[in-house]
This record gives structure tokens, sequence and C-alpha cells, in this order.
């Protein structure tokens, strides 16, 4: 029986990989990669010879139909994407939805993403929250700046390391300094970190010592 498996990949510590995600990965018919050379060294370590095929933002659109075609004519597709849960700001949300709507069976395994060990640390509270992934660079940023500096809930971006010095002065400015912050850095590998404190605090600390790597963004809600 045809299906698609979405299955997460390590964010960093390849020990976080599941035994379940290297099973999938061998047993499909081929995978589809968000860039198939970082993808191919991580298969190399799990000896996993599968197929690729290229998988990407740039692609996604023109490729759905022909994936949904192969896919009805029984073949068995996994989806990954460079790290953590394919469709989370990454590929794979156009696929799913095509499958949806075509009565093909999706299984999403669990594993790696990286907002959620950024919640836990952060130590703000995480019975609720909003998941908003990048903020509009440009066209749209400030009105959803304004909207988010009402919400109550925990918050979480992800930001990219030469915009977050740009996003915590946003943050400052619209939420206020004293809005509680915490950022988590190359979470699950060698440099990773969590710096916690006032948006003010926080980015003064980045101000000072220019950040690298991936990052997640956690904010209070408001009070």
């Amino acid at each position: 029986m045809s299906k698609l498996y979405i299955v997460p990949t390590p964010i960093g510590n390849l020990e976080d990989m599941t035994f379940r995600a290297i099973s999938v990965l061998k047993a499909a018919d081929y995978i589809l990669a968000e860039d198939t050379r970082t993808s191919g060294k991580l298969l190399k370590h799990f000896e996993v010879n599968t197929p690729m095929q290229s998988h990407h933002m740039h692609n996604e659109h023109k490729t759905v139909a022909r994936l949904i075609e192969r896919l009805k004519s029984g073949e068995t597709i996994a989806l990954i994407s460079d790290a953590g849960t394919p469709a989370i700001s990454d590929p794979g949300f156009l696929l799913t939805r095509a499958c949806v709507e075509n009565n093909i069976e999706v299984d999403c395994l669990p594993g790696a993403t990286a907002f959620v060990p950024a919640l836990v640390n952060s130590g703000l509270p995480n019975d609720k929250f909003v998941f908003e992934g990048f903020l509009p660079v440009k066209k749209g940023r400030q009105t959803r700046l304004m909207l988010l500096a009402e919400e109550t809930r925990t918050i979480i971006f992800y930001e990219s390391p030469h915009k977050l010095i740009k996003t915590l002065g946003h943050f400052c400015e619209f939420f206020g300094d004293d809005r509680p912050v915490s950022v988590s850095r190359e979470l699950t590998k060698l440099y990773e970190e969590t710096i916690r404190g006032t948006a003010k605090e926080v980015l003064q600390h980045y101000t000072n010592k220019p950040p690298k790597g991936e990052i997640v963004i956690v904010v209070g809600g408001k009070k």
C-alpha cells in the first residue's frame, strides 16, 4: 500500500535519530530530501542506501502532482528535511495536504524538532503557546509584531543569527524592554546554550557577543 512517511532527522546530535526512522528510510522506495548533499551524509552514517530525490521550497510546487501519481501507483515515499521535522518551517506541507486530498495515507513519525526543547528550556509557561516560526522579513512585519504584542500565551520564533539583534530590538520596541525572553542556540550540538532575561538584557548580551548557529527565541506572553 502506498504511503507518505514524514521522518524527523536530528537537529544536531546524531544519537537523536530513532530506530524507527532508520527502519522507515531503509524500507521506502525512495526518499525526498531538502538537500541531497546534507542528507547524503546522514544516510551514509546510518547505512541507508535508498535512492534520494531533491524536494525543497523552490521545486515543491512543481513536483507535487507527479509525486501524488507515484504514490497512487503504489510506491512508498519517505520525506526528510535537512534537520528536524519536515513541514515545520521546512518543505512538506504542500505534499502532505495533497496526500490528504487524494486519500493517500500519511504517517508522521515522532522525533526531533527544535522548538520543543527550546520552549521547555526557557522556563516560561508552556501549558499554552503559539508557534510563529520566522517573522516576515519586510512586508507585514510591523503589523505582525503589533498583533503579537497583545498575545498572552508564550510565543516561539525561529531566527537566523544575522537577524537576531534586529529582531530582539523589535521585541524591545513592540513588546517592551522588560518582556521575558529566552534564546536557545545550537540545540543538541557541542556549543548549545540558552540565554534568558528581559528583552533588553538578551539584546545587550548578543550585541556584545554576536551569535552563530540555529536559533529559537521564546517570548513570554503579555501579562
